[in-house]
């Protein structure tokens, strides 16, 4: 599982545990699970993207995501708030990470002297 699903969380020790235990009832996801979790994570992946977009594309992308995550309705299958309690997470938890992540410049790439990429906070 990548990190930057618990990028979100802060500094809360027990949450990538509390995460998991989610799924531990099987060795594998069940395939709804695991669709949900995708979404999650590519949303997540989308918001801090595009969070300080400065071209008119960009800036919609992070409005259609930020809209998603912040939208309080149930009126749809695949709301944030459905998708967090079908995976037993708790939205406004996860909102407020999103908003903390935020606050923290974006990792910025460079490379190293033999042509690999390091990630380095801007």
């Amino acid at each position: 599982m990548d990190e930057p699903v618990f990028a979100i969380v802060g500094n809360d020790n027990d949450a990538p545990r509390r995460f998991f235990d989610t799924f531990r009832r099987s060795e594998y996801l069940e395939p709804e699970k695991a669709l949900l979790l995708a979404l999650l994570e590519d949303a997540i992946h989308l918001y801090q993207k595009y969070r300080s977009a400065r071209d008119r594309a960009g800036k919609e992308h992070f409005r259609e995501v930020n809209d998603w995550f912040m939208n309080e309705g149930e009126h749809w299958l695949f709301s944030f708030e459905n998708v967090c309690e079908l995976l037993a997470l708790e939205p406004d938890y996860v909102r407020r990470g999103l908003r903390e992540s935020a606050a923290v410049p974006a990792p910025t790439q460079k490379r190293g002297r033999h042509g690999s990429v390091h990630r380095e906070a801007a």
